[in-house]
């Protein structure tokens, strides 16, 4: 067994009837030449790597009366066929048709009694392509162990990786008791209280010396120096006592506009993807000095001020955009976890300019990279450990209710998630793209994640149906803005 951290289980804390915790990602193979049947291959694909592929086999063990976080334990009823699922568009399916498919699949939340993930086949596809659509949730992976989790999933040989075998029979663990979890439960109980003051006075302190506040910094030293019994000893294992104060200069300061998409969600989603040439992306950041993810968020800025303008909605000022940002370091002693933090950065949806939209989004990129740097990630994320799982529950959700209703202290989640450069395979079948298909919730009703594979850049955005009904028209605004930043940059555009 092991227990979700607060992090894994905030993301089923935040689940209700319109927003869900899943994270999903819809894959184009090319079909080899010889007969091939899509459903029984990606099958075997799957079932011969299952000893490699832990996220699959292990389910949800709750604690009763929600005393403390859930844990995972290898599910004794696993049953594979119940998770690979077929379907298919009437061919040949044009990618509006395959977008509403996969928006009613992810539009429905994976049944916690089961190990949380589905993955679909699906047919009908134009020049005999067919994909793969994979829900998993996001307590079990976060955008960089799904990359692994995917290249697990497939091969790296048209004919096949060699797989190591199995270091031991799989056997699937004993469902424990009621009384057993409740049990488990308390003794968490005990340990939190302590646990949460070290780390409010570490966080109360690493904010002190990035804002220059020393009052702050001895404030949290002081607590922390009240901990220094047997417990405080115990507790204050490898961490430091340095009590310098380091000045990172004034933090930014954001305030989010209302939008048509910061709103109440419903369960209906709508899905919409494109692709562009990585190296024009790569071109037009050399051009302008700037970054692959500057070039990124002042396409999708672009795209959005298309789309806000259309709907007469554009703002004064810019959006508020999240960045998740990875914060794994490679020593981590579980991998199928999350480890992801997130920046704020403004996002100039007011400026008519492409060239001065990439320079104000790298600016917005250097302030938000200076207020995420002020206090260490691992801090904010590890204080979800600590409330009672009911209790962190209802607030989860009454919280997102709120900023439905009376707003979201940001706009929009970008996402830019770098993938394989190396061709993959799923039993002989060519990935041709690797479209991310991410999570919306009340108040932030837009989601756009754009992934790397190979040499393209596949664009994945997921609105809520009722609140941008025209997604489609979004993500093409977003592509016809790559192609404007490329001629102002004096480079090829997306299309030569």
């Amino acid at each position: 067994m092991k227990q979700l951290t607060g992090l894994d289980a905030t993301f089923l804390f935040l689940e209700t009837a319109s927003q869900f915790g899943h994270v999903s990602s819809y894959s184009v193979f090319e079909r080899p030449d010889e007969p091939y049947e899509p459903l029984a291959a990606w099958r075997q694909q799957i079932e011969r790597r299952l000893h490699l592929l832990e996220p699959l086999r292990r389910r949800l063990r709750e604690v009763p009366l929600g005393l403390d976080h859930p844990y995972w334990i290898d599910d004794p009823d696993f049953d594979l066929d119940f998770h690979v699922r077929h379907t298919a568009v009437a061919p040949p399916g044009d990618d509006q048709q395959i977008g509403d498919l996969v928006a009613r699949i992810v539009g429905r939340p994976l049944d916690r009694r089961r190990p949380l993930w589905e993955s679909y086949v699906i047919e009908g596809l134009p020049d005999d392509r067919f994909a793969i659509l994979t829900k998993v949730h996001h307590a079990t992976v976060d955008g960089a162990s799904g990359v692994e989790l995917l290249t697990l999933m497939l091969d790296t040989d048209p004919d096949g990786d060699e797989l190591p075998a199995a270091d031991h029979a799989w056997i699937p663990d004993r469902v424990p008791s009621d009384g057993e979890m409740v049990l488990r439960g308390l003794g968490g109980l005990v340990r939190k209280p302590a646990r949460a003051a070290l780390l409010s006075a570490r966080t109360v302190r690493e904010l002190g010396r990035a804002t220059r506040n020393p009052v702050m910094v001895a404030a949290a030293n002081q607590v922390r120096s009240g901990l220094r019994g047997p417990l405080g000893a115990v507790l204050n294992i490898g961490r430091s006592r340095d009590t310098s104060v380091e000045p990172v200069g004034p933090l930014p300061t954001l305030s989010p506009p209302r939008t048509p998409f910061n709103a109440t969600i419903t369960p209906h989603r709508r899905f919409a993807f494109r692709s562009v040439p990585l190296q024009t992306i790569k071109d037009i950041k050399s051009a302008l000095g700037a970054t692959v993810n500057d070039v990124v968020m002042a396409a999708c800025a672009g795209g959005l001020r298309t789309w806000l303008e259309l709907h007469d909605a554009l703002p004064d000022g810019p959006l508020v955009a999240m960045i998740p940002v990875s914060v794994r370091t490679g020593e981590e002693a579980e991998r199928w976890t999350n480890r992801v933090s997130a920046i704020f950065a403004s996002l100039p949806v007011d400026e008519p300019d492409p060239l001065e939209r990439v320079r104000r989004v790298h600016e917005a990129m250097v302030d938000a990279k200076q207020l995420f740097d002020a206090v260490p990630a691992e801090s904010l994320t590890d204080f979800a450990q600590f409330p009672p799982p009911a209790v962190f529950a209802l607030a989860m959700r009454t919280a997102t209710r709120l900023t439905g209703r009376y707003g979201m202290p940001v706009n929009v989640v970008i996402s830019n998630v770098p993938g394989p450069r190396e061709p993959l395979y799923a039993a002989g079948a060519k990935l041709l793209h690797y479209y991310p298909v991410s999570t919306i919730v009340d108040g932030q009703g837009l989601n756009v994640t754009v992934q790397s594979y190979l040499d393209t850049l596949d664009f994945g955005l997921v609105s809520c149906r009722e609140l941008v009904p025209d997604l489609w028209d979004m993500v093409d605004a977003m592509v016809d803005d790559v192609a404007l930043l490329a001629k102002a940059a004096g480079v090829a555009g997306p299309n030569g």
